[in-house]
């Protein structure tokens, strides 16, 4: 049966700015036996070069990979072929070749021998991601209404843009660094007791038919959503009462129109105050 192309735009560290290596990666998903773009999968990857920022990449790597059958110097050589597809499909686009500094394939995956849908994981397994590492973002700008800081005398609508909180790749786990940020933020909480807030997650780069981005560890297509929950159950573990909070995923559908680093974000916006 032909497997259709599946995209992930999965980041190491969404929804935030902050001053570290930026890194998004891409998977594209092949057919069985195969290393060759169709014309759908090639729309696809021109859409990813579009959606994301070609003027701060530093560095792009591309690996290919094959399923768990068939005899390792094939699987080698065909994951090869795959990532060198992929190569020059981008700079077919205009990626320049001198930033792409690793093309390497790796063979195959094994599968785990408690996985439950064999085919599933190994349709995934057939795939080329691409790494590309972004320089940093210059500092935002924020706009009237957006503040990077809770106040006492703030108003409905205003928006609370959290620069730090950070995820791993495709997941909505925070990492130790998040949770030093937000134990700031629920201090403040707790001080203005009278804010009540939305939390809000936001994702950018998946193609426009795609508004959600799929969570690695629930493998649906849920990632803001996940990914604001997450700051809400922080909430909650830290006393804040649940009845001064919600929390939403908007996907990639509230650009703030500044670039695609600062899409990827978790806001608080008040709603009482």
């Amino acid at each position: 049966m032909k497997k259709h192309l599946l995209l992930a735009l999965l980041f190491i560290l969404p929804l935030c700015r902050t001053m570290a290596q930026e890194e998004t990666v891409f998977s594209v998903y092949f057919e069985f036996d195969k290393f060759n773009l169709d014309p759908k999968q090639g729309v696809n990857m021109v859409n990813f070069v579009k959606a994301i920022d070609t003027s701060r990449i530093e560095t792009i790597q591309i690996f290919g990979y094959c399923d768990d059958r068939g005899k390792d110097e094939y699987n080698f050589k065909l994951s090869t072929n795959r990532a060198n597809t992929i190569r020059d499909t981008l700079i077919a686009r205009g990626i320049k070749n001198k930033i792409i500094v690793t093309i390497e394939g790796k063979g195959r995956i094994l599968i785990d021998e408690d996985i439950e849908d064999v085919t599933e994981a190994r349709s995934k397994n057939r795939r080329v991601d691409i790494l590309v590492n972004f320089k940093p973002a210059p500092p935002i700008k924020l706009e009237p209404g957006y503040y990077n800081a809770i106040k006492k005398d703030m108003v409905v609508g205003d928006h609370i843009y959290l620069e730090n909180i950070l995820f791993e790749r495709g997941s909505s786990k925070l990492t130790p660094k998040s949770r030093q940020e937000l134990e700031k933020i629920a201090r403040l909480l707790q001080k203005y007791k009278n804010l009540n807030f939305e939390i809000q997650g936001h994702i950018c780069c998946t193609p426009t038919f795609q508004k959600e981005a799929i969570d690695k560890d629930t493998r649906k297509r849920e990632l803001s959503k996940n990914r604001a929950y997450t700051v809400y159950k922080f909430f909650i573990s830290k006393k804040i009462g649940p009845e001064r909070m919600t929390y939403k995923g908007y996907g990639n559908t509230v650009p703030l129109g500044k670039g695609s680093e600062y899409d990827r974000r978790v806001e608080l916006v008040i709603t009482k105050n």
